[in-house]
């Protein structure tokens, strides 16, 4: 008896663990062990590291912080760099070689055709219908090639020109509609010891935006479109873009500019204008946030907006502006972080995104959000009125020259600040380039 009792016990037991495995089987359990997902690191470098990027920064920062928080098995690595150094040095090198972070700020427009003809950044156009985004977008039009979307806008810009109220109305200047009242306004300021335009080239592109605004008003916008496509007869040395080089050379001569301009970075020149010290100032909507003196933005209640004076009376007056600042992938991301490179993406563009690019960046939205303009800042709210009014707008011209052109064409610039370049030859050495660019890039081309 005693015998049976123990082997009943043996009995019971295993019959009780063949039934536990056969429950566990069924329902698909891993007693042991559970599955742990895999560890992912993406790399994402951007150029917020500018004063006036700050809040900018900070709302991305967010968003990851948010993202990793939800996706404790991804580890987002954040790089911060001179803009100048990662767009013409360091992703040029390593879009050559395939070595670019995973996921990267960049320009749309020309600078990345070289990138999309390599196949260096991923196609995210079934990213966007995926996600129903076709519509939601401003403009996708400079990241789309042959119908593909390789990168998506995070704002918009536009690039006014800027004045002190209080300057001009103690003055009896009216805001100038024209270039010869812009001559008179600029004589006027000199004359009371005023710097007409506060300008810090140091990275050499904020005094393109007075040369691509000069000849888009002496030529009118269909010459650079024939130039940027490499078609027809078209030639960068012409009358009207001479004339255009001759007044900025002129503007330059008679100490127009802050000086030296090419040695003052952006930021002081802003302080030349915001310490009243400088009548005007040209550069994009991302500079308002620093539109104060001694810490009080009260001084953006003296900011008047307008666009660039059109060459005559009643002419042309269009914007320069656009969605050229966006997000790009590497092509090469293996299946693992492409899925979570995009559920990033995702996670950035989004109403609440967008909102607080507006309101706390004070920049111009890439996607179609409702947002109350009043609540955004006297300056702000007048950028996008003028926006709302403007018939036409147009992309700077160093965003749809190709990379070697706009090299050229910013440092002739910068030589004709610095009074070593003369107009016509600096038009020269752009055609030169130009020429050079288009014949390497038709030979390149399959037959």
């Amino acid at each position: 008896m005693k015998w049976l009792m123990n082997w009943g016990w043996i009995v019971l037991y295993a019959f009780v663990l063949a039934i536990s495995v056969l429950v566990i089987g069924i329902s698909g359990s891993e007693p042991i062990e559970e599955k742990q997902s895999e560890k992912i690191t993406l790399t994402f470098r951007h150029f917020w590291i500018k004063e006036h990027d700050r809040q900018m920064l900070n709302i991305f920062e967010d968003v990851v912080e948010s993202f990793q928080k939800s996706h404790p098995n991804v580890k987002v690595n954040f790089e911060g760099m001179d803009q100048t150094d990662h767009r013409e040095r360091k992703l040029k090198s390593e879009m050559v070689t395939g070595t670019s972070p995973d996921m990267f700020v960049l320009f749309g427009g020309a600078e990345i055709e070289p990138y999309v003809r390599s196949n260096r950044l991923m196609d995210l156009t079934e990213f966007v219908q995926a996600n129903e985004l076709e519509d939601q977008f401003q403009d996708l039009q400079l990241w789309t090639f042959d119908q593909h979307i390789y990168g998506l806008p995070i704002e918009g810009h536009a690039e006014p020109l800027y004045y002190n109220k209080t300057i001009f109305n103690n003055l009896g200047i009216e805001p100038p509609k024209s270039i010869a009242e812009l001559d008179w306004v600029i004589k006027t300021l000199q004359k009371n010891g005023y710097i007409p335009f506060a300008l810090g080239n140091e990275e050499r592109w904020p005094a393109a935006i007075y040369a691509h605004y000069l000849m888009d008003r002496y030529a009118g916008p269909e010459l650079i479109k024939e130039l940027t496509q490499g078609e027809g007869a078209g030639n960068f040395n012409n009358s009207p873009y001479l004339e255009a080089m001759i007044k900025f050379k002129s503007w330059s001569d008679e100490n127009a500019f802050s000086s030296p301009a090419n040695d003052l970075s952006t930021e002081e020149a802003i302080r030349l204008f915001t310490q009243g010290k400088a009548g005007m100032y040209l550069n994009g909507n991302w500079d308002i946030n620093l539109f104060h003196h001694g810490g009080s933005t009260d001084f953006q209640n003296e900011v008047g907006v307008i666009p660039f004076p059109a060459l005559v009376p009643g002419g042309q007056d269009s914007i320069a502006g656009g969605y050229t600042i966006g997000i790009g992938l590497s092509s090469n991301l293996d299946e693992t972080k492409r899925e979570a490179a995009l559920e990033l993406m995702q996670a950035f563009y989004t109403e609440e995104v967008q909102s607080r690019i507006v309101y706390e960046g004070l920049r111009i939205p890439s996607m179609k959000i409702s947002f109350d303009y009043e609540k955004t800042g006297p300056v702000f709210a007048q950028v996008v009125k003028l926006m709302e009014q403007s018939d036409d707008s147009f992309v700077a011209y160093d965003n749809v020259l190709s990379p070697e052109v706009t090299k050229t064409f910013l440092k002739v610039i910068e030589e004709m600040l610095s009074g070593t370049i003369a107009p016509d030859a600096a038009l020269n050495q752009i055609q030169d380039t130009s020429q050079q660019y288009w014949k390497q890039r038709n030979s390149s081309l399959p037959n």
